[in-house]
This record gives C-alpha cells, structure tokens and sequence, in this order.
C-alpha cells in the first residue's frame, strides 16, 4: 500500500499514529516507523518519507493494507473534522524492488540521470527511471543489502521490470530469497515476529522511537511502552543458530533444558551465506543474554541451539559520503 499524505497538519496527523519522529526528516528523507494500537502492540511496520514535493509518502505492508488504510482515513477524518489540514490520496502505482550491492547501482544508473552515488540509505527522489516518467526511486528494502525500492506507475511496470531484466545480472527472486535475505540481516517479518501483542520493547524496536517523541508520550499505547522500558519487558526478540540438518521446519514451540526458560521461534530458516540454521523468537528477558543454550524443537526432535547476536549477516545499507 502506497499512500500520500498532504496538507499543513500532514506531521502532526502521521504523529499521532506512529512511533516515529516524523517532524525531524529532512527533504527526501524517510525513516522505518511503526503503526501501534493502545495496547502498545504494532499494528505494522512502514516506511514514511518526508518528500521534496509537500507530501509524505507512506509505504505500508500489502497484507496490512485494508486495516491500515482504514486506520488512516478514520485519523484524517477526525482531524478535518476540527479543521486540520490533512488529506489522503491511495497511490495505484506498484512497486518494485531492485537489491544487491554492487550490481544494483550499476544497473540502475544506467537508466537514471540522477546520480546514485548521492542517494543515501532511506533517501528518496522523485524521478524517470529507464525511460518511465512518473518513478520513486527509494534507497532502501528488506534484504540487509544496498538496493532500492522503485514505485512505477502501475501502466508501465511491467514494461520497467523487462528492461531490467533484460540486463544479465538481474535475476527475479521470490518470497523465500527474500524472506532468508531478511533474516540473515536479523528483520522482523510483520505477522511472524510482529503483530499487535507484541510491543516494540519487546521486539528490539525501540530505536524506532525518536528521543522528542519518547518524552512527549503522544502516540498510541505510549503508557504501556515507555512503562516496559522502565520495568524491563517480560520477553524479548533474540536471533538464534543451529547446526546443520533441520530444513525449514522451525517455526514451533521453542523449548530449553531448563523448564523455566519458555519461548516461541517465530521465523526459521537455513541460511545461504552462514551454511547454518537460522531464526529468531522470543525468550524470557532475563534468559536473553547472547550465548544462552537452548533447545528448539523440530518436527517433534529436540535440537541444540544458541542466542545468537544479530544480524547474522553484516548489512551493505549505502550511506553517501
């Protein structure tokens, strides 16, 4: 879901939704926020950019966009109706996104007259990409990798994505590339290991809160989340590694040697670049601690795993110089 958000109250209307502090990105900057409930749990996690062009560009989960959607015309329409500026348009074009570093510049380069080499990590510019008028080129994505994110007007997508591919190193990839990319870079898949019981405390995603915005306390579930930075939450999200073998089965209850460390593996896979068993998941606090022996259990076989530190795998996010 891609939506644009205009008008003079645009921040404070995105601020009243999100974690985020939306106030602060410069022109063309974007940030990773999350959309919570009053419970403190996240009810998605999107990337909102402060656009050289007066609006903010919202990019929200595909499989969250009905409930996000509604979430934010329901906030529009309470502030327009005590006189805020704030108005909605849901954009139709479709997305596409080009990642691995260093082929990916290269690639898009070619087919942009802007200069790649100035566009940071979570930087966004309005541009023709190979010919398409009408493009966002974003540099960012859910790989761990330099890459971007290219919003196309839904008319010519397909034809964007042939020119690209017409180039030998690219290669399409689906979910699963995707998703083993993500978990190597240690990213929550939201629906797996974020949903709305889980709190960003809890999840590792405090760094999401901007420090103005923490003391303010103005976004949803705000008491329940700045309550569990104080007190500890009771849980939190860990990575974890295992030997060789298990295939994909992880996604089942997480056991340890001793009864009293409990937890649930929430993503699961073998990962390509470590030749080793990867997931993440959630433990008691206390029993967090990287290098933590646990045992998860697999198809109904109990196998030794350790907290892991993440990423598993160093990002290649690119930062202009």
């Amino acid at each position: 879901l891609q939506t644009l958000v205009y008008g003079r109250d645009r921040i404070r209307f995105m601020e009243s939704l999100v974690v985020g502090d939306i106030a602060e990105l410069k022109p063309g900057q974007g940030t990773l926020t999350l959309l919570t409930n009053e419970k403190g749990g996240i009810t998605d996690d999107l990337i909102v950019t402060n656009t050289s062009e007066n609006h903010l560009y919202v990019v929200s989960n595909a499989a969250c966009a009905d409930k996000d959607l509604a979430i934010l015309r329901d906030r529009a329409a309470q502030l327009q109706a005590t006189g805020s500026d704030v108005h909605l348009e849901v954009s139709d074009n479709a997305l596409l996104a080009l990642q691995g570093s260093p082929s990916m510049a290269r690639v898009l380069q070619a087919g942009l007259s802007d200069d790649l080499a100035k566009l940071s990590f979570m930087n966004s510019i309005a541009t023709t990409v190979f010919g398409v008028p009408g493009c966002r080129v974003t540099r960012c994505g859910y790989t761990g990798e330099d890459g971007v994110e290219i919003s196309v007007p839904a008319g010519r997508a397909v034809e964007l994505a042939e020119q690209l591919l017409g180039v030998p190193d690219v290669w399409l990839a689906g979910l699963a590339a995707r998703d083993s990319l993500r978990l190597e870079a240690g990213l929550c898949l939201y629906g797996n290991d974020i949903d709305e019981t889980v709190t960003p405390a809890e999840a590792g995603l405090m760094w999401t809160l901007g420090k103005r915005r923490r003391a303010a306390m103005d976004f949803p579930g705000a008491a329940v989340i700045m309550a569990q930075v104080k007190e500890k939450p009771r849980r939190r999200r860990v990575g974890l590694t295992c030997g060789h073998g298990m295939g994909r089965g992880w996604q089942l209850p997480l056991t340890s040697p001793y009864p009293h460390i409990p937890g649930t593996v929430t993503s699961g896979c073998p990962s390509p670049c470590l030749g080793k068993n990867i997931a993440m998941g959630y433990v008691e606090a206390a029993h967090s601690r990287a290098g933590t022996e646990l045992t998860v259990e697999v198809r109904k076989k109990q196998h030794p795993a350790v907290i892991t530190k993440m990423p598993f795998v160093p990002t290649q996010y690119y930062m202009a110089k």
